[in-house]
């Protein structure tokens, strides 16, 4: 468990205690010279200490505050420091294909697939990217995994971007894939590396650039995951587009890109095979423990409410507390002319004289 201030700089606003200290003391020296003057006795300092100290806890809780305090719990988790993995997710508009129009998308499902896939493998650290003619990194590789689910659900999504390219009878290309192994997608310390590609297949037509790409040093093994049905349409509308048929050629497209990569094709259905492969191909290694964030408290609502403690100790000793001596005093003054009204008539009946008009 660790506190810290998210913005430290806001805590100066504490500083602002000065002043009403400095107003407090003025006033202080102004009315002790009044009741010196009065022959009257000036209260002690311990009475009046709980006022000093709730008129400078005000400024000092909501400068406290205005810094964002947290608590921050910690934990940690396995992790492998020479092996990485990618899950890559063919984004294209033919992963809106499903098999009726409440059934789950192709998208969908990979979506599921990859985090089933990341769970069988806590220990390595799981990245994230998409890939439509182009590849694009959402998360580098993570062993957190609420940081891999939450970008897992509310980062990506299909068109998200769209291709470069449009008109295309294909969008996909999974000649793209060729910048996984050489834009620094991974670590140099990760010297095993694993793609997971979940895509419909439905691609341009690869090309031997992709050859070049991975058989470079340290090798990329690569698992190609379809995601595909002979039956689906596309669906957003309720009804199926007319536009869009599956592409029986998928299976052949993913059989020639696994040639050229040297890697893997496998089908949907065969989540715990996957994960048994991309544990093969990062075998045994180095694990460390690393802490990673499990929860955060912000505890800036509650030190807010708390300076309202003091105000309120201020406010009930100003329009309160002091107001009793004033109504004492009103009291007592309107006794003594009371007295003073009477004074005639108590002398006239002690002294045995008839009053006004007797006999």
């Amino acid at each position: 468990m660790d506190a810290r201030l998210l913005t430290p700089y806001a805590a100066v606003f504490a500083a602002t205690a000065l002043v009403p200290l400095g107003v407090f003391v003025a006033h202080a020296r102004r009315l002790r010279a009044i009741r010196r003057a009065l022959e009257i006795e000036s209260p002690t300092l311990r009475s009046q200490l709980p006022l000093v100290l709730a008129l400078v806890a005000v400024p000092v809780l909501l400068g406290l505050a205005a810094s964002q305090p947290v608590v921050e719990t910690t934990r940690t988790v396995p992790e492998r420091t020479d092996a990485q993995a990618f899950v890559v997710l063919d984004a294209s508009r033919s992963m809106l294909a499903a098999a009726g129009p409440e059934a789950p998308t192709r998208f969908e499902r990979a979506r599921e697939l990859a985090g089933q896939v990341r769970a069988e493998l806590p220990e390595i650290p799981f990245g994230i990217a998409t890939l439509t003619d182009r590849t694009l990194p959402h998360l580098f590789p993570t062993t957190d995994e609420r940081v891999f689910e939450a970008t897992l659900a509310r980062a990506i999504d299909v068109e998200k971007p769209p291709p470069g390219a449009f008109y295309l009878t294909h969008a996909t290309n999974l000649n793209a894939l060729r910048d996984m192994p050489t834009k620094n997608y991974f670590l140099p310390s990760a010297r095993k590396r694993v793609l997971v590609v979940l895509t419909d297949g439905e691609t341009q037509a690869p090309g031997g650039e992709l050859a070049t790409s991975f058989s470079r040093e340290p090798r990329t093994r690569t698992l190609l995951v379809r995601v595909w049905g002979a039956d689906e349409g596309i669906y957003e509308t309720g009804v199926a587009e007319g536009g869009y048929e599956p592409d029986p050629r998928s299976e052949a497209a993913l059989a020639r890109v696994a040639s050229l990569v040297e890697g893997e094709v496998f089908e949907e259905g065969e989540t715990a095979t996957v994960a048994d492969a991309v544990r093969e191909a990062v075998g045994e290694g180095e694990t460390v423990a690393r802490a990673v964030r499990s929860g955060r408290i912000a505890l800036m609502p509650y030190v807010t409410l708390a300076a309202l403690v003091p105000l309120a100790l201020v406010l009930l000793r100003r329009n309160l507390w002091l107001s009793r001596p004033v109504v004492r005093r009103r009291r007592e003054r309107g006794s003594e002319e009371a007295a003073r009204e009477l004074a005639p008539a108590l002398a006239t009946a002690g002294s045995g004289l008839p009053g006004p008009g007797g006999h």
